[in-house]
């Protein structure tokens, strides 16, 4: 891969992939490593990489990947040294739209519940949901993204919508009484 080939895919798919990894992530610092390292990943990766085919979503499998191992290190220094620091709950900050300041607190916070409800998703049911809503992937991307069967995708996103609907219904009218 040339440097304006790389150049050009980052364009193309920067944004798209930095959201995606600040969402994997949870907080800026993980999220821009994470980022860097997924593009450093397809640099070394350059005379193997097929750009034609599907790069966004090469991309995002190798975000996960990173994050998937990332985790399970950070696991392991766990069960070694014990908990030294936990990891904070940040919610990012989205733009608003063109709304007045009590819609805007209203949308902000039931975007801070949704992002709450899908953090505390099992990683399993997170992912195919990120890269569903978030990214707008078809199933079978997800599928290849993930290496699972497509059907197992389909379930996931069925469990996880009923997951989410009952804990945004708990939390929503909880909030109301």
């Amino acid at each position: 891969m040339s440097h304006e080939e790389l150049e050009e895919c980052i364009k193309r798919y920067g944004k798209c992939i930095y959201s995606f990894c600040c969402q994997l992530a949870g907080s800026r610092q993980e999220a821009d490593d994470l980022y860097q390292d997924t593009f450093l990943k397809m640099v070394e990766l350059k005379g193997r990489l097929d750009i034609t085919s599907n790069p966004k979503s090469y991309l995002l499998s190798v975000a996960v990947n990173l994050w998937r191992n990332r985790r399970r290190k950070f696991a392991w220094r766990q069960r070694i040294t014990g908990p030294v620091l936990s990891m904070e709950d940040t919610v990012l900050e989205l733009p608003a739209g063109e709304l007045s300041p009590e819609e805007q607190v209203i949308s902000e916070e039931e975007r801070t519940l949704v992002q709450k409800a899908v953090g505390s998703l099992p990683e399993k049911y997170r992912l195919p949901v990120l890269l569903f809503y978030m990214e707008e992937l078809k199933l079978s991307e997800i599928s290849q993204v993930l290496k699972i069967p497509e059907g197992t995708v389909k379930s996931r996103l069925y469990k996880a919508k009923k997951v989410l609907k009952k804990e945004l219904e708990v939390v929503l009218h909880e909030k109301r009484s």
